[in-house]
């Protein structure tokens, strides 16, 4: 583990306050602490697992505050058996996380990054639709989101932007796949933190900072919740994204 000074600690709290807020209003605060750890002195490996760790409890909050409005998808497709899905595909992507050699990784983070970027501006700018129609069998949902858990697990850049495509082109209606992606992104991080938490590629002095900030940004994110523009916050995490993506390949 890494010492930390109390300056170093000062900015990863002040990463995962803005992290906080930014996922309350607009989401993609995984974004802000991912390389505020590289710069804090972690290595891409430990910096994916502290950041995943320390803001679980964030997306639990988030899932337990929209839980009455997840739900399935038609007749066959139930909450708890996606749900069963994103843990297992959680577990799946932490081995092959925990199991990749962290220089291997530090090459494979650019392009995650990019992949990531990509998704979220495409998640952010497109048009959302009014309403939802069925246009995916259900064995490709599935199959979609086992493989969304998996990468959840592995990394998880973007994983809200990804199913909320999936489960609106399924035919949820946007509210209701809000809900449903909230609780599935904590079901797969579930799965993947109870890993992490032994691995001891957790820097726990940063993550407690990165959560501490993160419960104060999810207060402070409630309540500009109506006074900041989503698009210009969801524009920002782009920026960085970018930023973050051409730094990467770069070092």
């Amino acid at each position: 583990m890494l010492h930390h000074d109390f300056l170093q600690l000062l900015f990863i709290t002040a990463a995962g306050l803005y992290a906080g807020t930014q996922n309350t209003l607009a989401g993609g605060g995984s974004f802000i602490t991912f390389p505020a750890l590289l710069l804090a002195g972690l290595n891409p490996l430990a910096a994916n697992i502290t950041s995943t760790v320390a803001l679980f409890p964030n997306q639990i909050t988030s899932a337990v505050a929209g839980r009455r409005l997840a739900g399935g998808v038609g007749k066959k497709i139930r909450l708890d058996y996606l749900f069963g899905l994103s843990v297992v595909g959680g577990v799946v992507g932490a081995i092959l996380l925990l199991n990749t050699p962290v220089s291997f990784f530090a090459r494979l983070v650019p392009w995650l990054v990019l992949f990531a970027t990509a998704i979220f501006t495409w998640g952010s700018f497109r048009k959302k639709p009014l309403h939802s129609v069925n246009v995916v069998p259900d064995w490709l949902l599935v199959t979609i989101q086992f493989a969304i858990g998996v990468y959840g697990g592995y990394f998880g850049g973007g994983i809200g932007f990804l199913m909320l495509a999936a489960l609106t082109i399924a035919g949820q209606q946007v509210r209701m796949a809000a809900a449903t992606k909230n609780v599935l992104a904590m079901a797969m991080n579930a799965s993947a933190v109870v890993l992490f938490v032994f691995s001891g590629q957790v820097d726990w002095l940063a993550a407690l900072a990165l959560a501490l900030g993160g419960i104060g940004g999810g207060f402070a994110g409630g309540w500009l919740l109506h006074r900041v523009p989503e698009k210009r916050l969801r524009g920002f995490v782009v920026f960085i994204g970018i930023v973050l993506t051409i730094w990467l390949f770069l070092r």
